[in-house]
């Protein structure tokens, strides 16, 4: 059994996200009760655990009454593991009575003699093994023996107060499958871990997790995203940006365009926000894509996060334009993922762009665009909540992030399927509007907290030079409506041979 020193720690789950939920793990000594629906990942929780004791060099147990040993270690070779020396799986076969159909009318009669002979294999088991962690699977199968509430509740305080005296780490599986829902083990166990899965309209299955109790411990509360993959259930921690203050001294940094500069007052700063608003074609991505270059240009690295398009078309499209991402992301620069809205969680997507900010020291966070970040939520309102708590982690840690929303329409009163405006510090508004008998496109700031910005309309051409933008449009009225009204000398830009 552990020992002192040990007792005082928590005994860890091997799963880093849900060590973080539960601070450190599960106590020692005490009773836990992980559930869920079948298919929702406890068994893959519980060997997870045991394999984190065996690497510590625990000796640990799991008792299955519900999965023959064989489909418990085929089910861990899927993930790469070997249950070795210091895992014991002890199978509880059920009575011969349950197999024999002429004894099949005595089941009534036996279970009093079925449930103290299952509970004394489990404990004759533990006396020989003697572990550390143990992982009972399943309740489900004590339920059915005990028939009725008062006896199944006695069975757990039993089992509870049995591996209490010799300080053992105790997870006790249950699939849910009773027709009455008990709480019994809910009052009775130390903690309560729930595992669940979600069933979308379109796209992959989306997991979560929750603790539901945890007596004597502050674990982070609510609903986690969760998956299952090849080496495990990965859970990632709800992001709480509040935890992250420090002091950070911000800086403006510039477009690589004196034009643009002069537009934004000066430059973008650290650690803040830029929201990116316009049609379909007017250039979003190269707006966010003209920061990057210059960023990288200053020595510093950035990331891109692309939901709507394909990298490849991004790539050749910009080239064109006379930036070469692909050389930007070889020399190290550039960390580029194209991202599928329907197969990642938005707490998923929260963790890998934390991941890179904190790993890479990324100084320029690219996501394009909201549009598709926010197929990837139930509701809008859960948006909103996820941005703001990703915008202002990113913030405090001095990134400058830079956020494309689509506008549905091409001229006039467009709307955003999102309205994100308030939580981003600065927004570029861009626009197309129709002069001289072509369509043009217009750029302005509509809102900036960290300082004064232009309050001018300047138009913007996209050509084999990349961004290029004109001086304020003074001789127009209504650039904003689309068709606006001409009222002085001609100051379009010209077309320039490449």
């Amino acid at each position: 059994m552990g020992s002192t020193h040990v007792q005082n720690e928590k005994a860890r789950t091997g799963i880093w996200g849900l060590d973080a939920i539960l601070s450190g793990g599960f106590s020692r000594g005490h009773v836990f009760l992980v559930e869920g629906a079948p298919g929702t990942g406890k068994t893959t929780v519980a060997l997870q655990f045991l394999l984190e004791g065996a690497r510590a060099g625990e000796q640990s147990l799991y008792i299955t009454l519900s999965e023959t040993e064989q489909e418990l270690r085929q089910g861990a070779a899927s993930h790469g593991w070997e249950l070795g020396d210091r895992i014991a799986v002890y199978e509880l076969l059920p009575p011969e009575s349950l197999l024999d159909e002429h004894q099949q009318q005595s089941l009534l009669y036996s279970s009093d003699l079925e449930l103290g002979e299952t509970t004394k294999q489990i404990f004759e088991a533990v006396e020989r093994i003697k572990p550390s962690r143990v992982v009972l699977d399943s309740l489900s199968e004590i339920r059915l023996l005990a028939q009725s509430s008062l006896r199944y509740r006695r069975q757990i305080l039993a089992i509870k107060h049995y591996f209490a005296k010799f300080g053992t780490t105790v997870i006790l599986l249950d699939d849910l499958t009773a027709e009455v829902a008990d709480k019994t083990v809910h009052s009775v166990a130390h903690g309560v871990l729930r595992l669940e899965e979600l069933a979308p309209s379109y796209g992959a299955e989306r997991r979560r997790a929750r603790v539901m109790k945890y007596r004597g411990t502050k674990f982070r509360g609510g609903y986690h995203d969760a998956t299952i993959t090849t080496g495990g259930v990965n859970v990632f921690p709800r992001l709480v940006a509040s935890e992250f203050r420090g002091s950070l001294k911000r800086s403006t940094k510039s477009t690589g365009s004196a034009e643009f500069d002069g537009l934004l007052g000066g430059g973008i700063e650290t650690g803040s926000s830029t929201l990116i608003l316009g049609p379909a074609g007017t250039g979003k991505s190269l707006v966010a894509i003209t920061n990057v270059v210059a960023a990288i240009k200053r020595g510093e690295k950035a990331a891109m996060f692309v939901f709507d398009e394909e990298l490849g078309l991004l790539f050749d499209r910009v080239t064109k334009l006379g930036i070469d991402l692909g050389a930007m992301q070889e020399a190290g620069n550039l960390f580029v993922e194209q991202v599928d809205a329907a197969e990642l969680s938005p707490g998923e997507f929260a963790h890998r762009v934390r991941q890179q900010v904190d790993e890479r020291d990324i100084k320029i966070v690219v996501i394009d665009s909201l549009n598709g970040y926010q197929a990837a939520m139930p509701e809008e309102n859960s948006l909103i909540l996820h941005m703001h708590e990703l915008l202002q982690y990113l913030n405090r840690r001095g990134a400058a992030t830079f956020m494309t929303v689509a506008q549905h329409g091409l001229v006039g009163d467009m709307k955003a399927p999102v309205d994100v405006t308030y939580l981003a510090d600065t927004v570029i508004l861009l626009r197309y509007f129709e002069a001289l008998g072509s369509v043009r496109r217009a750029i302005s700031v509509i809102k900036k907290r960290t300082g004064p910005h232009e309050p001018t309309i300047r138009e913007y051409r996209i050509d084999g030079r990349g961004l290029t933008i004109g001086a304020p449009l003074t001789a127009f009225q209504g650039v904003l409506r689309g068709v606006p009204i001409y009222s002085g000398e001609n100051i379009l830009l010209k077309e320039q041979p490449e």
